[in-house]
């Protein structure tokens, strides 16, 4: 006999047969997704940890937790982590082939030397893959003003060779100066010293990948790193908040693609010199 009147309503599991299950979607990227509360609509570029990163139709991007409170075609969805499935030969964050094995080889006596920490920071989230399948380690010098004391205390030689980054190497500079005198010293056919143009490793992060339009231009007699956080909005109170703030522009590189080719020919250039055979 058909039940004129249904199943018991207060049997066990009515609450949730109405309910409609919130679709799990993987965060890859390119997908286009609309943050339910406050409408904001783009294309995940990146997963930073418990984060999704979206970037909008203007270039903008915006940092949002994992998990619901988006919309698909106006449906709601839960943003899950992509499993990420190896295809054909993988590639370093400096965009070259990654080695088949990953570990570290013993250090070559020729090393890389940079100006700061910041310096090296930078190069190893790009290049860290690379240096540790080649052996070459990095330093930095806290200023290329020190870099004399160096020579003199490990001078390099045909089999240790010295590859010597340094930031705002421009015609007419005090770097300039520095590296010129070097380089027709005693040390100076077992060194390379290249440059790149901008006041500070900062600026070598392309301010698109900061979802900026540029670098604010901060006036003589001003801090330079101050300078540009307050140009940004965001707190200069003490080397605390400069610290932070340079992690949070470390943290938006992921590629080769988020630095400027004035750095990324540099560091290329200085690991094919320190990498060479011995002549």
């Amino acid at each position: 006999m058909e039940d004129r009147y249904g199943t018991d309503v207060l049997a066990a599991g009515w609450r949730d047969r109405r309910k409609k299950t919130v679709q799990r979607v993987p965060a890859e990227l390119d997908l286009v997704v609309e943050v339910a509360m406050d409408g904001f609509c783009g294309a995940v570029t990146r997963i930073d940890g418990p984060h999704v990163e979206l970037e909008d139709f203007k270039g903008r991007r915006r940092l949002f937790p994992m998990g619901s409170g988006f919309l698909i075609d106006g449906e709601p969805v839960h943003l899950v982590r992509a499993v990420v499935k190896p295809q054909g030969r993988q590639r370093t964050a400096s965009g070259s082939f990654a080695a088949d094995d990953q570990r570290a080889r013993v250090a070559l006596p020729s090393r890389i030397l940079v100006e700061g920490k910041h310096d090296a920071q930078l190069v190893e989230k790009v290049w860290g893959a690379d240096l540790r399948a080649e052996g070459v380690a990095v330093e930095f010098l806290e200023g290329v003003d020190l870099l004399d004391d160096l020579l003199a205390a490990e001078p390099p030689s045909r089999e240790r060779r010295y590859g010597v980054l340094v930031d705002h190497l421009v015609p007419g500079s005090k770097e300039q100066r520095v590296a010129q005198a070097i380089e027709r010293g005693p040390h100076g056919r077992h060194m390379r010293i290249v440059g790149h143009p901008f006041v500070d490793v900062w600026q070598c992060v392309k301010p698109a990948s900061l979802g900026i339009r540029a670098w604010p231009v901060v006036p003589r007699g001003i801090d330079w790193k101050t300078g540009i956080c307050r140009g940004l909005g965001w707190p200069a109170e003490d080397q605390a908040d400069l610290a932070r703030a340079w992690q949070h522009i470390l943290s938006r590189v992921t590629t080769f693609r988020d630095v400027e080719p004035e750095l990324l020919g540099r560091v290329e250039e200085l690991i094919d010199f320190v990498t060479a055979p011995a002549a």
